[in-house]
């Protein structure tokens, strides 16, 4: 448990450990979501993300921002639940909590060399595309396609309940 709980870092301290991953020459990747009810597409995210790279930080979006981005009744578990069972997972490296309705900001902060976006984007429609071209954040397309979301898995245990 102190692993995971080790994994999540404050902006301003990331931004010095990712500096000093950089001085050694080591890729820098970094994905980010909701992750409201972790479910095998995020797994397969952000294991696809870290072959991106030697060093995957992962963005959680904070539960305001979750409220604002997927509406009433979210998310189901609080922020802290969230990066806690992002950061136990083997691959991920650092996790950071985010307000903001896009991760602009924290490109620009954190520099990374790969920014990591699921299937349900493409390289045209990826809200920080025209930041990370700006930064030279190379832009990736990884994981397996959106056959998974957190809304279909209550809907289906919604439709299961009531059968």
């Amino acid at each position: 448990m102190r692993e995971a709980v080790s994994k999540i870092v404050p902006r301003d301290a990331l931004k010095q450990k990712l500096m000093e991953h950089k001085r050694r020459g080591e890729r820098i990747v970094f994905a980010n979501g909701c992750f409201d009810t972790l479910h095998v597409g995020h797994i397969r995210y952000l294991e696809s993300a870290r072959q991106e790279g030697d060093i995957l930080v992962v963005g959680v979006n904070d539960d305001s921002s979750v409220r604002t981005l997927k509406g009433p009744g979210r998310p189901i578990l609080d922020e802290n639940a969230r990066a806690f069972l992002v950061a136990a997972l083997r691959g991920v490296d650092y996790v950071v909590l985010f307000s903001e309705s896009n991760v602009e900001a924290l490109l620009e902060e954190l520099r990374p060399d790969v920014h990591a976006k699921g299937t349900d984007y493409t390289a045209e429609t990826v809200p920080e595309r025209a930041t990370a071209a700006r930064l030279g954040i190379r832009v990736a397309i990884v994981g397996d396609p959106k056959d998974h979301s957190t809304r279909s898995l209550f809907e289906t245990i919604r439709k299961a309940a009531h059968d």
